[in-house]
């Protein structure tokens, strides 16, 4: 707009948007202090008004400061990196407003008659995989093992790719990420069980329960996400070999990181929104041995059309469409290697992409199926199973897979136990 190039009248929009800003940062900020200090507004309604608070400080601390730097120093210019970045934070923010929102008016509904015979609850029971006494110390001893496995394999695979120089690449560097969230996908739940079976104790407290379900749902996003953003490179790689380096330069990777662990923290927050909403529970036994989401939203919700909605929500969101990401790559891929003449370089362009496709089946084949056949058919067993499948054996056979299958790790590992040898 012609009008806000005027030159005189940009002291005018720098005065205004420097004192609106300091305004609403200052106002939510009392908001905030207010509701956390004083016990009396310590509900619901205030928990997400305090919230919205913090929300609106990101949103205008997006767009505002950028805005007045740009006006006092008479810049126009803003990065790709750091536009795509703007934008993210503005969609991000501006969506976890307008969910708030969404959770305020529906705080503000009356209550049910049903809803009103539901029980207050402080904790819950993890009833675990078994109640059989001899079983106990079988399972006690398999998930320790598969925890150290897990935990030992990704480490050093991160080790691998971190000392060895000729790893140094987009692709091992998404690779170290993905380790780096399956080590925080499966601390947040096998401990916890083998603690759980050591003294055997089954409660769970409800702030517990809810941490839990928060880490799980961040570290699972992630490796989601990270999934779909791998995908990606090896689409890149591919079909855009000669300009590979300068699409998947360092700044794009980390972006996408970073990008990864934000929509991982709006899943997380969208599933403590609806949790912390409800105190009241139809039962307190949850039928695993974490708290597992689905679960969790089984006993808050008596209401299937309501369970059915956030189940699907979610699923399309962070599961269709990832996997529509990893399709579309891989459809590209396909084509490309279909055009190559000889079949050896077919066989050497499908085996960069083997480890990744075994991953996405095992992971999206677990975690997608349960949030869909639990809306359908509920059965605590089946969600049990597949609870230790995505929950500890993937993580635990994730190394293997991306080691065993590719010789770049193989040589890493060997050339860091050689190293770790004559040290």
């Amino acid at each position: 707009m012609k009008v806000l190039e005027d030159p005189d009248l940009q002291p005018i929009l720098f005065g205004l948007f420097l004192a609106m800003y300091p305004v609403k940062v200052l106002g939510n900020l009392l908001i905030i202090l207010a509701v956390s200090s004083d016990s009396h507004l310590h509900t619901p309604m205030y928990f997400f008004l305090s919230n919205l608070s913090f929300v609106d400080i990101c949103f205008t601390s997006t767009t505002v400061p950028k805005m007045i730097v740009g006006i006092l120093t008479q810049s126009r210019f803003i990065s790709y990196v750091g536009c795509l970045t703007q934008m993210s934070l503005l969609i991000i923010f501006g969506c976890m407003d307008d969910m708030l929102l969404t959770m305020m008016a529906y705080d503000r509904c009356p209550r049910s008659s049903e809803e009103k015979k539901l029980t207050h609850i402080s904790e819950f029971h993890l009833l675990g995989l078994s109640e059989d006494t001899e079983l106990q110390p079988i399972l006690f001893g398999l998930f320790l093992s598969m925890y150290l496995v897990a935990l030992l394999g990704n480490l050093l695979i991160i080790l691998a790719i971190i000392s060895d120089s000729h790893l140094h690449t987009p692709m091992y560097f998404f690779l170290s990420n993905l380790s780096l969230a399956d080590i925080g996908f499966i601390s947040t739940t096998v401990p916890k069980m083998i603690m759980d079976i050591r003294l055997q104790s089954k409660v769970i407290s409800y702030k517990g329960c809810l941490t839990q379900m928060s880490l799980f749902l961040i570290f699972g996003c992630m490796d989601d996400m990270l999934l779909t953003v791998m995908a990606y490179d090896r689409f890149v790689a591919i079909c855009h070999p000669l300009q590979y380096h300068v699409i998947m330069n360092p700044r794009l990777c980390v972006f996408l990181v970073m990008l990864s662990v934000l929509f991982s923290l709006l899943e997380s927050q969208l599933h403590n929104l609806i949790a912390v909403h409800f105190t009241y529970f139809e039962d307190v036994n949850i039928s695993n041995f974490f708290c597992e989401p689905s679960q969790l939203l089984h006993l808050i919700c008596s209401d299937n059309f309501t369970k059915n909605i956030v189940t699907y929500f979610v699923g399309v969101i962070y599961g269709f469409h990832p996997l529509s990401g990893i399709f579309f790559s891989y459809y590209k891929i396909v084509s490309s290697i279909l055009r190559i003449p000889s079949s050896s370089g077919k066989h050497k362009a499908f085996s960069t992409c083997g480890s990744h496709l075994s991953v996405v089946c095992l992971f999206y084949g677990t975690a997608i199926g349960i949030y869909l056949t639990s809306s359908v058919s509920y059965s605590p067993i089946k969600i049990s199973a597949a609870s230790v499948m995505y929950s500890a054996v993937i993580p635990m056979v994730n190394p293997f897979i991306y080691s065993l299958r590719n010789n770049d790790i193989k040589c890493a590992l060997r050339r860091l136990q050689i190293r770790t040898m004559q040290s």
